[in-house]
């Protein structure tokens, strides 16, 4: 029976190659987790979501997975992950792991037989014959996520496999049914071994239309449209919730491209039988053009993205996130230019997402308001940047500089550096050299300085979710934009009952005058939370300083 445990809870990712290094090889690792599991106890969260920590050969950082069901080694092993499990759930802490079914590695025991035609592993994975006389051409048109063609040709077996990433990630042919139960199965291991959810990687690939057509010419994908919410992607999804994770107490969580507030019901929905939430990216991309041309940060557009998630049925549970492992950090994406107001454009952006009504994720370094690093080419180490400097490189040398400037705004790296634990040697990471360059920015920007003061910004996140805990009417409550074409202001009216929260949040690093609508109404306002000190008592205008945020209750 479902209790719905993540309407009311707030969840912590962790990178763990990049959040704590337990036994100095300069990569982070389990038992680094573990050390710090008082830490993120401290916090305030109730659920960590944890990056891959399966066997991989790194390709793609734990993406690629050859081992479903054991531990890479460079992390520990499966006894340590237990004791970490133990150590998270006597904390009352419950672990969401990254579910990677769309692709395998090609080192996986599957895909290592599927090479021979012969085998039953064969039909696991999409395998076709190349156009062309000679079949040497890709079997369609369509691109991988990480540039290139989708398709890589195998001498052995003389046939094409789809990848829609790296060639090393070839894609699961979920048409077959021993397949598929061979994944129910895989997560009815883990869950058997205490898991308490799933965030579901690129689920809605994992149906394709019928016969792989030739995509639209679109850029920067071809064939996108072809592979995303394909056909039979609810069946599956509702078999697979039916064999495993409606057996569980479980939250599940999908990487959600192509699901909309226009269709969300159907897969989110209590009744749907498939997935609990899903992460929309449509916010995430009103500062990029075609996700790939920077384009100034729109407040009021982003606003309206946010409200239309927050109408939806209260059956359909919205999550609410600024960063992730695949996204560069929030500073100053959607805060502009902060100068010295780091902190307090830190908490206008927590008080912002945190009080609307769905489950918060909070990414690791997001609550000490790490930042962007200033890469240099050579410092980047994930497989997308260096896939794009190559193709720009190959065919068109004179675009490297904007190529450059692009990855400085939106490269995976970013979120990527090495946790800044304290101002010492290697950020507190590591005694070794860490797997990749530190942000500069660690002797000013670390926990242990955070810890020291009592106004930091990683306090005012523990006190904005202790405030946050229980509330009905944050949890449920309806959602209402004050003034929504602002494009400085940020204010919202959360309402249940007689129960009333004001939220009002300067985005602008000045000095901004907002008049409240003459439609609301109080006899008197209680402020509950605020990132200044001296918050005057709430009128019918307010002047709101650099980045200040308050939530009021209102009687």
């Amino acid at each position: 029976m479902k209790s719905r445990w993540y309407k009311d809870a707030v969840v912590y990712q962790i990178y763990p190659r990049s959040f704590c290094d337990g036994n100095g090889d300069g990569i982070g690792d389990i038992r680094g987790i573990i050390s710090k599991l008082d830490y993120i106890k401290s916090i305030g969260v109730d659920a960590v979501w944890l990056s891959p920590v399966y066997k991989s050969p790194n390709d793609d950082n734990g993406y690629d997975i050859s081992d479903y069901k054991d531990i890479m080694d460079e992390f520990g092993t499966l006894d340590d992950w237990k004791e970490m499990l133990d150590g998270m759930h006597a904390r009352g802490i419950k672990l969401i792991m990254d579910l990677v079914v769309n692709h395998t590695s090609d080192e996986h025991v599957w895909f290592v037989q599927s090479r021979n035609k012969d085998s039953k592993y064969r039909d696991y994975y999409i395998w076709r014959k190349g156009r062309g006389k000679d079949g040497k051409k890709p079997p369609n048109n369509w691109t991988s996520n990480f540039v290139g063609p989708a398709w890589e040709y195998d001498e052995q077996s003389g046939e094409w496999y789809l990848h829609l990433f790296s060639k090393k990630q070839p894609d699961l042919n979920w048409e077959n049914p021993e397949l598929r139960q061979e994944i129910a199965d895989m997560c009815n291991f883990w869950f058997d071994l205490g898991v308490d959810g799933f965030r579901c990687d690129v689920i809605t690939y994992i149906s394709k239309r019928d016969g792989l057509p030739d995509g639209k010419r679109a850029f920067p994908l071809i064939g996108q449209e072809q592979y995303v919410m394909g056909p039979r992607y609810h069946e599956y999804m509702r078999e697979l919730n039916e064999r495993s994770f409606s057996r569980y107490d479980s939250m599940t969580v999908g990487e959600s491209i192509g699901i909309t507030p226009d269709n969300a019901v159907e897969s989110i929905d209590e009744s749907a039988g498939e997935l609990d939430t899903v992460f929309s990216f449509d916010h995430m991309g009103v500062d990029f053009k075609m996700n790939v041309i920077p384009v100034k940060f729109n407040l009021a557009k982003y606003k309206k993205v946010l409200d239309r998630w927050q109408q939806l049925p209260k059956s359909c549970q919205p999550t609410l996130f600024l960063e992730n492992h695949d996204q560069p950090r929030c500073l100053p994406r959607f805060s502009g230019d902060y100068g010295n107001n780091r902190e307090k454009a830190g908490m206008a952006l927590a008080v912002a997402m945190l009080f609307m009504r769905g489950t918060p994720y909070i990414y690791q370094g997001q609550e000490i308001g790490m930042t962007n690093c200033a890469f240099e080419e050579k410092d980047y180490k994930d497989i997308m940047a260096i896939r794009v400097f190559e193709l720009i490189r190959k065919i068109f040398p004179p675009l490297m500089p904007y190529a450059r400037k692009v990855m400085l705004k939106r490269a995976r790296d970013h979120a990527r550096t090495p946790m800044q634990w304290s101002d010492g040697k290697n950020a507190g990471f590591s005694q070794a050299q860490p797997w990749m360059m530190l942000n500069p920015n660690y002797k000013q920007i670390n926990v242990e300085d955070n810890e020291s003061r009592s106004d930091s910004l990683l306090n005012f996140y523990r006190k904005a979710l202790a405030y946050r805990k229980g509330k009905e009417v944050i949890i449920s409550g309806d959602f209402s934009l004050v003034r929504p074409k602002d494009k400085r202001i940020f204010a919202y009216l959360r309402t249940c009952g007689e129960q009333r929260l004001l939220v009002v949040v300067n985005y602008k690093n000045k000095p901004v005058k907002f008049n409240l609508p003459q439609g609301l109404t109080f006899t008197r306002a209680q402020l509950a939370l605020s990132n200044y000190t001296d918050l005057p008592t709430l009128s019918s205008q307010l002047r709101l300083r650099e980045y200040e945020a308050a939530v009021y209750e209102l009687y």
